[in-house]
């Protein structure tokens, strides 16, 4: 009984670690069909996805980290019509002074390399949806 207990433990952990776990930002770049940015790929992503949200965001953050798991299923809603990011404020500070940003959790909203919209904080999902519909104008 006691395995079994332990072997259930460790699954929901596993669970809850992937739930709440901002992915790294080292690597080859993608995370479940999100994008991780750093300074190298920062501008060539901006440049290449005509409809693309950065979610700056920080480890320590816990509003960010309650945002992570709604831009994942974001993310596989609108493929094929909005590229995600995330970008790490604490490893590209150059790029959060860049853009201003003062308050994480920030989506930028580029279309075709401009910044048309930003939100500061955390929204409810559908209002999040609204603001993704209407910014990109999709029906």
């Amino acid at each position: 009984m006691d395995d079994e207990l332990r072997e259930i433990r460790e699954r929901k952990m596993e669970e809850l670690r992937k739930r709440f776990d901002p992915p790294v930002s080292a690597g080859d770049g993608l995370h479940d069909g999100i994008l991780i940015l750093n300074e190298t790929n920062f501008t060539e992503a901006v440049s290449r996805y005509p409809r693309l949200i950065v979610d700056f965001w920080a480890p320590w953050c816990g509003p960010c980290r309650m945002l992570a798991p709604v831009i994942e299923d974001l993310s596989t809603e609108y493929t094929g019509k909005v590229q995600f990011a995330k970008c790490n404020t604490d490893e590209n500070q150059q790029i959060a002074y860049q853009f201003g940003i003062s308050a994480i959790p920030a989506l930028f909203f580029f279309m075709n390399g401009q910044v048309i919209n930003q939100i500061a904080g955390v929204l409810p999902r559908p209002q999040l949806e609204q603001q993704i519909n209407a910014t990109f104008n999709i029906a």
